[in-house]
């Protein structure tokens, strides 16, 4: 009989975390660090497989950020479910999950010390969440500073997150190196969020609209920068339930818009609300 996957030990203070990190570092062991909102579906355990095959011993990190969430009423419905997200990471033999209170985390209220994800920061999902990147940015210096891991995954899902995290990285000479893990989708397309459980019917019907631009842009990448950007608005519309934010193609190396004329990699990426709920996606692809 196969025995039942082991606990993940659960570890709720940065000083019994970096405690059980020097044990592994002592033993010679490899760490790698996946940092969560909590939540856990498919999208996540890919995280943690993915880092199964990069590190011996491995941390998803649990912690419901406040500082970056720029609504009240969005913190307050985001799921909390710690004790089914600590079974799925024992099925998956997850070493440690590090759920810290707000309070060990902030003892003393939001940190003085800001990592500023500079004018990017500002741009598309931080024009529409203020000072979002920048608390993204110093809750991951902080896990990062705790944890000291030797790879770190972030999605692909999270374009703009990814980009201002790598950044960070390499700008500070943290000594870890960001893993990309892919976007997991539903069979019809839709990127995985733990957002999605607050659709309703018909705005999950609705919501596939954004996977398909994404696909439609990516098969008009070829002819150029305008027949892409035109494939994707001829998908998305008159699809009355998404109120689209933006639609945009971003070079990989800016995460600015690409000019007219450019030819290369890029990224489309694209936000919309359904109802009361915002989602986000992207794709790479290559224009020209």
């Amino acid at each position: 009989m196969t025995a039942p996957p082991a606990t993940p030990r659960v570890i709720s203070t940065i000083a019994e975390m970096r405690e059980a990190i020097a044990a592994e570092r002592a033993a010679g062991r490899t760490v790698a660090l996946t940092p969560t909102l909590g939540a856990l579906h498919e999208g996540h355990l890919e995280h943690v497989r993915r880092a199964a095959e990069l590190a011996d011993t491995r941390v998803v990190s649990i912690f419901l950020n406040p500082t970056q969430f720029t609504q009240a009423a969005d913190l307050e419905r985001y799921p909390r479910t710690l004790e089914a997200d600590v079974e799925l990471l024992a099925a998956e033999g997850v070493d440690f999950v590090f759920a810290p209170s707000v309070e060990e985390m902030y003892p003393t209220g939001p940190t003085a010390t800001v990592v500023s994800a500079g004018p990017v920061g500002s741009t598309f999902e931080g024009r529409s969440r203020p000072g979002h990147f920048d608390a993204v940015l110093t809750v991951v210096a902080k896990l990062l500073g705790i944890v000291t891991p030797d790879i770190v995954t972030f999605g692909q899902k999270d374009a703009q997150q990814l980009f201002v995290v790598k950044r960070m990285v390499g700008d500070l000479d943290f000594a870890t190196r960001v893993e990309t893990i892919p976007t997991v989708r539903e069979p019809d397309g839709l990127a995985l969020s733990s957002r999605n459980r607050f659709l309703s019917a018909s705005e999950r019907r609705a919501a596939r609209t954004l996977s398909a631009a994404l696909e439609a842009a990516v098969s008009a990448g070829e002819r150029g920068i305008d027949a892409a950007l035109a494939a994707a608005q001829g998908a998305l519309m008159g699809e009355e339930l998404v109120d689209l934010d933006y639609f945009a193609i971003v070079h990989p190396a800016t995460f600015r818009p690409v000019d007219d004329d450019y030819r290369g990699p890029a990224i489309a990426i694209v936000a919309a609300t359904l109802g009361s709920t915002r989602l986000i996606d992207n794709e790479p692809l290559r224009i020209g």
